[in-house]
């Protein structure tokens, strides 16, 4: 049989393969592959994503591999974060939980409690910005981020979603349909019913739904709660998602149109991504996105002296 005849074998590799002959863990390899740092492609049978054997030998001749590639990979916790920014772990978390640290992973313990990991790399560079120094430093954390955190505010899965479309999207590449369902997995199925209301082309972004990271038995409280920490839930949040998935099915249905009688037929029975039987007024109103980069400027800024 000629090479050509094998490429899928002879040519990729499965991710797991691909993340022993990288000399990573698996988590290591699935973050990598997230950040762009290791390419993939997808399986022409279906498969998920693979690995070019070209790609793996470049990393492996890139200089200093395997450390170099595993410490852009490192993750540190909330103990390890804050011995990175030189500050105590409560500090630490008020910090992220405000939104200024931005987890790139999770997960839950034995306890079902959510444990949120930090790129290591992004935590030494947050240290060394000098317009950070007052909110390592200060005596008290800054009197805005206090009154914050008192009313419950807590960013950090809603960072984490953010950040994980942005993986998402890019594994999709030029796929219009790809990058709709990117969007829309992280949308309760109600919004996507309301935003997307023909069901062949519901099916068709279920076909391209990517896989999240997968916590617990189906149907287990572990489960459960990953789900709803992989939600989108703010109202603004919200908003901006079916937003974004209004525009990306567009671009999709402009490229590749979905056609019914090529389409296959919904399954029977109620439709998965069907809203509730509920009046429309009582669906929340989305807002306009509030970003607080301003208020993180003005932290930032804030108390500094004129020169004299």
């Amino acid at each position: 049989m000629s090479r050509t005849g094998t490429t899928p074998d002879r040519l990729t590799c499965a991710p797991s393969r691909a993340a022993r002959e990288l000399d990573l863990r698996r988590g290591e390899f699935d973050l990598a592959a997230n950040l762009g740092l290791i390419r993939t492609v997808p399986d022409e049978g279906g498969g998920g994503r693979r690995v070019a054997r070209a790609e793996i030998d470049r990393l492996r001749s890139g200089d200093g591999f395997p450390g170099v590639l595993r410490e852009r990979v490192a993750t540190a916790g909330t103990t390890e974060g804050a011995q990175l920014l030189g500050v105590t772990p409560t500090r630490f978390t008020s910090l992220a939980r405000y939104g200024l640290l931005v987890p790139v992973a999770f997960y839950l313990n034995r306890y079902r409690t959510v444990v949120w990991r930090y790129l290591a790399e992004e935590l030494r560079q947050f240290a060394a910005e000098g317009s950070n120094a007052r909110l390592l430093t200060a005596r008290r954390t800054p009197a805005e981020i206090r009154e914050g955190l008192k009313a419950g505010m807590d960013r950090r899965p809603r960072n984490w979603r953010g950040r994980h479309v942005g993986f998402l999207t890019r594994q999709a590449g030029d796929d219009p349909w790809a990058r709709a369902a990117a969007v829309a997995c992280l949308l309760d199925p109600a919004d996507v019913a309301d935003v997307v209301q023909d069901p062949h082309e519901r099916a068709r972004l279920d076909r391209c739904r990517p896989r999240l990271p997968a916590y617990g038995a189906p149907g287990s409280p572990t489960a459960e709660l990953a789900e709803t920490l992989m939600t989108a839930s703010e109202p603004d949040e919200v908003s901006w998602f079916r937003a974004d998935l209004a525009h990306t099915m567009e671009t999709a249905r402009r490229h590749h149109p979905v056609v019914e009688a090529l389409s296959p037929t919904p399954p029977a029975g109620p439709d998965p991504l069907a809203p509730p039987p509920a009046p429309a007024a009582e669906r929340p109103v989305p807002v306009d996105p509030a970003p607080h980069h301003g208020l993180v400027s003005r932290l930032r800024h804030r108390g500094r002296r004129p020169a004299g």
